[in-house]
């Protein structure tokens, strides 16, 4: 405590004491004159003392106070003057009216009376924005900027090191990454150990050399799985090499005559290994649920990014695979009371003929079942097939609205999706809301959005067709159902209609399932006159197709008028057109659509994956069939769009 504050608090005790001395003095007059008078001069002197203490006691507070003010003013001129913090005072208009020393020595030219975007041309903008703290750049430091808007204030804080030690750590975060080898037990089976032991020797040295250049961690696990450590800094430099790994191993083991792929998964984002690994290993579930051959790289916030895919996927499916999910879904079509099917929006043939197929299993378990179909939106290729059903009373009666679906739903209802994986395509996604079983059987490539907890997921990319799958499993239902000719013939107009009868996506399995429909009674001249078409829907598709210009790389572009809505089959099938004039490799189709928004359809024969330039504009599919719809543009903006990312794909920017 400062000693004129002690002097202030015993000089209270002393008046006290002089009030209680003059009492009892006053009181002793009354009986003893004199020592009452001895008493007063002694309390005149203690006052005269008290008196002189008290002026002397405000001489030093006002000496301390004017001592203390000249401190805090020095120490303010020379925060505004020494430290290293940028101030500028500007006015209503922008202008700079006021800047510091530091400030001053920072931008090195006179700027008082110039506006603010002479500190930076950024910091306007940074303000419109009325954040109260904000990073920019000024050269080659990184400043932290606190703006007072009532002062009309900017400070400028150094953050270079901040933001650099920032960075490292980013950088330095650690990612986990599985490396499977997609196929390598179907193409080393039957081979001779000699050849199998030399090729997996060959693919190990690429790997290994990959793992010396990105300075990777990475150790063997089983025979076609490794893991791979590394940090945030490797992976930015392998996305900027767009993984050329995989094209590196499918380019070796192409030339010792087998198709030996890669598909890596990755966690990255989380500072805790368990839940990178739990990352890793969904990346690689959904590379793999996408036909492999590419990497996926998922983040913490569940943003997934691919790479690679650009080749088609591998036949890795096996007749016991598909009894074995045959059987389980017998299993859960009998667990269940009644049983629900749906296909996509706007379902094609193979949407429907899924859906009947699938029927026809839930009928031959004693189970009721019904089909969910949308009568206002319907595919315009389906219409003769929808049709053909209504004149079938049985087959008709198992078709309901959406709204008659949620009617039926209980508790113990299975609900089947077919030809679709996304809950944004689904006819009616709220079903799935209602619903605890949930099955999914799908030939689509795996996009990120999914139907989550499904009790059962069949998806198999490199089949033809929804149509297909769900064929080979009516075949390995253990009560042998017949199907009538409607039936059968539709499923083989799915796989007819996916595969542009049998030319694309066409492998021995396709031919055995149509074998199998074909003995159950399936018409192929049925099939072409489902299939028939108008002659104005013919020369609308024609139009679209002398529009049609090659753009770069045998990839051709067409682009409707404006103006004029085409449905999206009439798309679809300009697209295929494309396909087959000569030195084209990929068919693009844009057009505007009824609802105002943008469609784009994609096809190719295989050496360009469509579905990869589609999810780069939010759309999505196949490898060889894919499609997306816009919207807030027209035409023009849309072919800008889309030439930005056939660019980016052709330069081995193919990430989403």
């Amino acid at each position: 405590m400062p000693n004129f504050l002690m002097k202030r608090w015993h000089g209270y005790h002393i008046i006290a004491l002089l009030s209680v001395a003059i009492l009892l003095t006053g009181i002793l007059t009354f009986y003893q004159w004199q020592i009452g008078i001895v008493g007063f001069l002694v309390i005149g002197g203690v006052v005269i003392y008290v008196y002189q203490a008290r002026a002397h006691f405000e001489k030093d507070l006002t000496d301390y106070v004017s001592t203390l003010s000249y401190r805090v003013n020095k120490a303010g001129e020379e925060a505004v003057t020494k430290l290293p913090i940028g101030m500028i005072l500007y006015n209503e208009e922008g202008v700079i009216q006021w800047v510091n020393p530091y400030m001053a020595a920072l931008l090195a030219n006179e700027t008082l009376g110039e506006e603010l975007s002479v500190v930076s041309e950024d910091l306007p903008k940074r303000m419109e924005e009325e954040e109260q703290e904000f990073l920019l750049t000024l050269g080659a430091r990184k400043y932290r900027v606190v703006s007072e808007r009532n002062e009309r204030l900017l400070y400028f804080f150094n953050a270079t090191e901040e933001q650099e030690i920032k960075e490292l750590f980013e950088r330095d975060k650690t990612v986990i990454g599985l490396v499977f080898l997609d196929n390598y037990d179907e193409v080393t089976q039957g081979m001779e150990d000699q050849f199998r032991s030399k090729l997996l020797t060959k693919v190990t040295d690429i790997l290994n050399s990959w793992s010396r250049e990105q300075d990777i961690f990475l150790r063997r696990i089983n025979s076609d799985r490794f893991i791979a450590i590394f940090n945030e800094d490797s992976l930015y430099n392998l996305e900027q090499s767009r993984f050329t790994l995989l094209d590196e191993v499918r380019e070796v083991t192409a030339r010792e005559k087998v198709s030996l792929t890669l598909s890596i998964g990755v966690g990255s984002g989380h500072s805790s290994p368990r839940e990178l690994g739990a990352l890793a290993q969904s990346s690689l579930d959904l590379a793999l649920g996408r036909g492999g051959d590419q990497v996926a790289i998922k983040q913490a916030n569940g943003k997934v990014r691919f790479y690679g895919g650009k080749s088609n996927a591998m036949e890795k499916r096996t007749r016991v695979r598909a009894r074995v999910i045959s059987h389980a879904i017998r299993d859960f079509v009998r667990e269940s009371d009644r049983v629900i099917i749906m296909g996509h929006k706007n379902p094609d043939m193979d949407a429907i003929g899924a859906a009947i197929g699938m029927l026809k299993i839930a009928q031959v378990n004693k189970k009721d079942a019904f089909i969910v179909l949308d009568t206002e939106n319907i595919n315009h290729s389906v219409h003769k097939l929808l049709e053909a059903i209504q004149d079938h009373d049985d087959l008709w009666a198992n078709f309901i609205t959406p709204e008659e679906a949620r009617e039926e739903m209980t508790e113990d209802t299975l609900l089947v999706v077919v030809d679709t994986h996304k809950p944004s395509l689904c006819i009616d996604a709220k079903l799935l809301d209602r619903v605890d079983k949930v099955i999914v059987i799908d030939h689509h490539r795996r996009g990120e959005e999914f139907i989550e907890d499904a009790v059962l997921v069949y998806m198999e990319p490199y089949a033809s067709s929804t149509a297909e799958l769900v064929t080979e499993l009516l075949e390995y239902q253990p009560n042998h159902p017949n199907l009538d000719v409607l039936e059968a013939t539709a499923l083989l107009s799915g796989i007819i209609v996916d595969t542009k009868s049998f030319a694309i996506r066409t492998g021995s399995r396709t031919f055995d399932a149509a074998s199998y429909l074909k003995a159950q009674g399936a018409d192929t001249t049925l099939v072409q006159k489902l299939m028939k078409e108008d002659l104005e829907h013919y020369v609308r598709r024609a139009k679209l197709v002398e529009s049609a210009h090659v753009y770069t790389a045998g990839t051709a572009i067409a682009i409707g008028e404006e103006g004029q809505t085409y449905n999206q089959v009439l798309i679809a099938q300009a697209a295929d057109t494309l396909l087959t004039m000569n030195n084209v490799i990929a068919s693009f189709v844009i057009s505007e659509l009824d609802d105002g928004r943008i469609s784009i359809s994609a096809r190719s024969l295989g050496d360009v994956n469509v579905q990869v330039i589609m999810e780069n504009m939010d759309g999505g599919g196949h490898l060889t069939n894919a499609a997306t719809q816009l919207s807030g543009m027209n035409l023009t903006e849309a072919e800008e769009l889309l030439k930005e990312k056939i660019d980016d794909y052709f330069e081995g920017g193919e990430s989403t």
